[in-house]
């Protein structure tokens, strides 16, 4: 497993087992059922004991957000309870969402580079005139107020630490770190104003995309394919902390990095999004109803493979971070195919 970087804030939520053998906490030993824990200094609380209404899962105390927000503090400052040192735990997607809702074209810089990408080889105009025209879109688009969202599936969710499987059919498997917001309570209709009020914190989604696939080949007029390039078993390390929003000065100013094989790819501030999490909230909202344990993907910075021409393949390495929230470690894996 990858050394386990301590978020922001006295402490964080996750959800963990019990290796067998403590001793070699590796990701391919058996564990033990799972718990949702408070990580405070190193070491775990099992909540599911510790807090009265026994959540099963880290679902259940969010939520309970608002009530159970003041009773973490206090676990959190309490040494004479039941903790656990964190060496020798298992680290799981902090959570299960009953939705996913992903923010695309977010980033100015990363839609300008997949504009580039994606030029057809008879597309007239340079690579500056395509990146200005690009530029002026994003300009009218943060402007006009107009947010871009879709809906994920929760079966993409795994680890932070997991493997994760490379379908055999992804001809150009591509990697997005993204900073994703958590719902605390049911949201519909809210303002922008008022939208930060529903978030209970943060986490580190990598919201892997075969590019290949992201456009309909049969029918251009079709459009997206979202379901086909980015809802894999496993496609959203998720993790490996939920950092609550009072822990983080400014969701608009974080750093999100990815490596692969050690070498930096994404390298960007959230300062580069069109438009923030409050934003994203109440737009998604108009619509839709948000419920306790949602997640909000507010998009990928710039810097993913289909830019540098070098996608996904079996053993490649990645690690993401984002200021305050951890670091997420998964390896690559091609399916066996009969």
């Amino acid at each position: 497993m990858a050394t386990l970087v301590q978020p922001a804030g006295p402490f964080a939520l996750g959800t963990f087992s019990v290796q067998e053998a403590e001793e070699d906490a590796r990701e391919d030993t058996p564990a033990g059922p799972t718990f949702p824990g408070l990580l405070a200094g190193g070491r775990v609380l099992d909540l599911s004991r510790a807090l009265d209404f026994a959540p099963t899962g880290l679902r259940a105390v969010v939520e309970r957000w608002e009530d159970t927000l003041p009773v973490l503090r206090a676990l959190a400052d309490d040494d004479t309870l039941d903790w656990r040192p964190l060496e020798g735990m298992r680290v799981h997607a902090p959570l299960e969402p009953r939705q996913i809702f992903q923010s695309g074209a977010n980033y100015r810089q990363h839609v300008i580079d997949l504009e580039v990408a994606h030029r057809s080889p008879d597309d007239p105009r340079t690579v500056e005139e395509a990146r200005a025209e690009i530029a002026a879109v994003m300009d009218r688009r943060a402007a006009e107020d107009l947010p871009y969202v879709f809906i994920g599936l929760p079966s993409t969710i795994t680890g932070p630490f997991d493997d994760v499987v490379l379908p055999s059919w992804a001809e150009q498997p591509d990697w997005e770190l993204e900073l994703a917001a958590v719902v605390s309570r049911p949201a519909h209709r809210v303002s922008v104003e008022e939208a930060l009020e529903y978030v209970a914190g943060y986490t580190i989604a990598n919201d892997l995309t075969d590019r290949a696939t992201v456009f309909r080949r049969d029918m251009k007029a079709i459009g997206t394919d979202w379901l086909r390039c980015k809802n894999a078993p496993g496609f959203t390390p998720l993790g490996p902390w939920l950092v609550p929003a009072e822990s983080l000065a400014d969701p608009g100013d974080l750093r999100v990095t990815l490596k692969l094989n050690g070498e930096t790819m994404q390298d960007e501030s959230t300062k580069d999004m069109l438009f923030g999490v409050a934003r994203l909230v109440s737009y998604i909202s108009q619509t839709a109803r948000l419920l306790p344990g949602d997640l909000v993907l507010t998009g990928s910075p710039a810097g993913n493979g289909i830019h540098w021409g070098r996608l996904l393949r079996d053993g490649d390495v990645m690690d993401g971070s984002i200021t305050g929230l951890g670091a997420q470690r998964t390896r690559c894996v091609a399916e066996e195919t009969a």
